[in-house]
């Protein structure tokens, strides 16, 4: 099991017995299919649902672990209306429409359990009235609107180099005042360079980067082997190629791995910090990555770029090259849907992705 699941189920594991029994139940249908990631998203969302239940004084229940069939049964739409405005118009952390659709499909998901799949003793339903089947979600985010959000926000064309470039050297140049800030980066900037470079050549999310250990990579063969995001297998891990640039700046960064981080042999990660006050490298944080890379990307000045907008820039590059099909494998996407935002990235319509296909150049 990767880093970041083993954190999650162990939460899943912590919060789960505070829910109600059918929650309980409805967590262990789930398992099997879906991540320990997701199904600690959904625990979040009931939480949050039956402690409003319960500060609205639609159950008795004293503590969420109390609410009951009944409660669920006997919700009103306005309930449910109410509760969506409690969501979008809250004053601490409004949230936003992407979550909200988000928070509502995880309680979608639970009545529709309970009510069509979930069976007592009698054979009948668990819920016996769906409220939340009146409920319609609208897809919130299509291909050509989040195409739109990206636009100028992401790295193009020759700006992928430079980016890379001015992480090795250039960031130098622009702190050289700052004594204190120019030590951490003398002492990072090859590993950091190396972290984008990865990223922009291979299109991988953070989590797949934190995840990495040493031993998943195949430097000739310009591999690597990562635990893909929705295949719970937790014995098979995805080969996923990288470009020739990374492969230089990996093997550069190898050699340094043990001598300047002191590295222990007990630590398999590939990408390895030491932590304030510690003698060793351990394994870098997903905010660690996500704090660097927004640091370099302000001052190259791309205050909008992000870790996961390094992946849309490899992504919308690699789209130019090739068709839709093969930008699906190489982003591990579930379906050609999400990748679709490329095609309107790079302005191909999505007809002349699937002629390329059908007439074989590929």
């Amino acid at each position: 099991m990767n880093v970041q699941k083993a954190i999650d189920r162990k939460k899943l594991d912590e919060k789960t017995p505070l829910m109600p029994w059918f929650v309980q139940q409805f967590i262990d249908y789930k398992l099997p299919d879906l991540s320990p990631s997701t199904l600690l998203e959904y625990v979040r969302d009931y939480e949050q649902f039956f402690g409003w239940l319960r500060a609205e004084g639609l159950t008795k229940a004293e503590a969420n672990g109390e609410v009951t069939l009944t409660d669920l049964e006997t919700l009103r739409m306005e309930d449910v209306v109410g509760y969506r405005l409690h969501l979008t118009t809250r004053t601490e952390g409004t949230n936003s429409k992407i979550t909200v659709s988000r928070k509502m499909s995880s309680l979608r998901s639970l009545f529709h359990y309970l009510s069509q799949i979930a069976e007592d003793e009698n054979f009948y339903p668990l819920l016996k009235r769906n409220i939340m089947a009146k409920v319609e979600i609208k897809r919130i985010h299509k291909p050509k609107d989040t195409a739109a959000k990206l636009k100028g926000k992401i790295l193009e064309e020759d700006e992928l180099l430079e980016f890379i470039g001015y992480i090795a050297e250039g960031y130098g140049h622009d702190i050289e005042g700052n004594k204190q800030a120019l030590y951490a980066y003398e002492q990072n900037k090859e590993r950091d360079a190396c972290i984008a470079s990865l990223i922009l050549n291979s299109g991988l999310r953070v989590s797949e980067v934190v995840n990495l250990n040493a031993d998943d990579l195949d430097l000739n063969n310009k591999l690597v082997y990562v635990y893909r995001k929705g295949n719970n297998d937790e014995t098979f891990k995805t080969p996923v190629y990288f470009r020739e640039q990374s492969k230089d700046d990996l093997a550069h960064y190898l050699t340094l791995r043990y001598t300047r981080y002191r590295t222990p042999k007990r630590e398999k990660a590939l990408f390895v910090a030491v932590p304030n006050g510690q003698k060793e490298g351990k394994r870098m944080t997903k905010r660690a990555i996500q704090a660097m890379i927004i640091k370099y990307a302000k001052r190259f000045g791309k205050p909008y770029l992000t870790v996961h907008k390094l992946r849309h820039s490899f992504a919308t590059d690699y789209y130019l090259q090739n068709d839709i099909y093969k930008t699906k494998e190489q982003l591990g996407h579930a379906s050609t849907e999400t990748t679709e935002v490329y095609a309107h990235l790079t302005d191909k319509t999505m007809s002349e992705a699937i002629e390329r296909r059908v007439s074989g150049g590929s």
